[in-house]
């Protein structure tokens, strides 16, 4: 890993608003938290903060680039000997330096000279699926960098099948240039999934809400339930089933590159607004030969 000057300028954990003794955990957190606020999509966003940003995680959030961070940072002031000036130690001035390599080079055991690789930014971009399409996988543009009025860059990016909502795409070497022939910075597409009218999600399973009537429920039924993939299937309902209860279809679920999830139908006893005379009588006369009550538990206090 090339040591770069911004190591020297730039406090990461500071950057992050985190103690450098924080978890990689913590350090994700918190960068996600300021790439949402700070992006240049979003409102109120702040594109050079963004960038401090993104370059603080490529960093701290790499557990190599991290050690050697903290180990520069921790050195630097002795490698640079009478150099360092200012009340803290580390004021440096890079500009009375033209090879970072030569000095630093042996520290990571490189010996070469001559101008410092210097790793591109990395570029955090969102991009807005329909629920199929997230399901299904789908190959698009996203834009990114730049600002709204242009100096903006396009990349083509592949969503893999089952994509969920707030996943995060990592496209290698599509972010910002690097300079002097370092490698170029990553490019990460957040995934906005839009809800469907008919099916939910949970993970990699499908859920759908189906309306019974109590005949249907009390007494048991087989209906036939809408699938994914545009067809049916028949459920069947056992007497006595309570509203609210889930049944499991097998394999009927979102495919994902380890497995198929289900399709989870939850039932739900619908009572209708307005009855027939004859639907009216039928009730009524149930109400006659019903001797239970689902309130027997139910014991008034004092």
């Amino acid at each position: 890993m090339a040591v770069q000057r911004e190591w020297f300028e730039k406090d990461y954990y500071a950057v992050l608003g985190v103690p450098s003794s924080a978890s990689a955990k913590e350090i994700t957190k918190a960068y996600r938290k300021l790439a949402r606020s700070h992006h240049p999509d979003a409102k109120g966003g702040n594109e050079d903060r963004f960038k401090e940003v993104s370059a603080a995680y490529d960093v701290l959030g790499d557990e190599t680039k991290r050690n050697e961070y903290d180990e520069a940072r921790r050195l630097g002031p002795s490698a640079m000997g009478g150099f360092a000036s200012g009340q803290d130690g580390f004021n440096v001035h890079f500009e009375d330096f033209d090879d970072l390599g030569g000095m630093f080079g042996n520290l990571f055991g490189r010996g070469q000279r001559g101008p410092v690789p210097m790793r591109g930014v990395d570029h955090e971009t969102r991009i807005h699926l329909g629920f199929r399409d997230a399901i299904d996988g789908v190959t698009t543009n996203v834009t990114f960098g730049g600002s709204a009025t242009g100096g903006r860059s396009q990349a083509k990016v592949k969503i893999p099948p089952g994509v969920d909502n707030g996943q995060r795409i990592r496209l290698a070497g599509k972010g910002g240039a690097g300079r002097n022939g370092g490698p170029n910075g990553d490019l990460y597409v957040v995934v906005e999934v839009a809800p469907d009218s008919m099916f939910g999600r949970k993970g990699q399973h499908l859920t759908l809400l189906i309306p019974v009537t109590f005949p249907e429920a009390a007494l048991g039924s087989e209906i036939k339930i809408p699938t994914y993939d545009h067809s049916t299937v028949t459920l069947k309902i056992p007497g006595g089933t309570k509203s609210g209860t889930t049944f499991r279809v097998k394999g009927r679920g979102v495919q994902t590159p380890k497995a198929k999830g289900d399709l989870l139908v939850t039932v739900e006893i619908v009572v209708p607004k307005e009855l027939t005379p004859k639907e009216k009588a039928a009730i009524e006369a149930l109400r006659e030969v019903t001797d239970w009550s689902p309130r027997s538990d139910i014991k008034e206090e004092g």
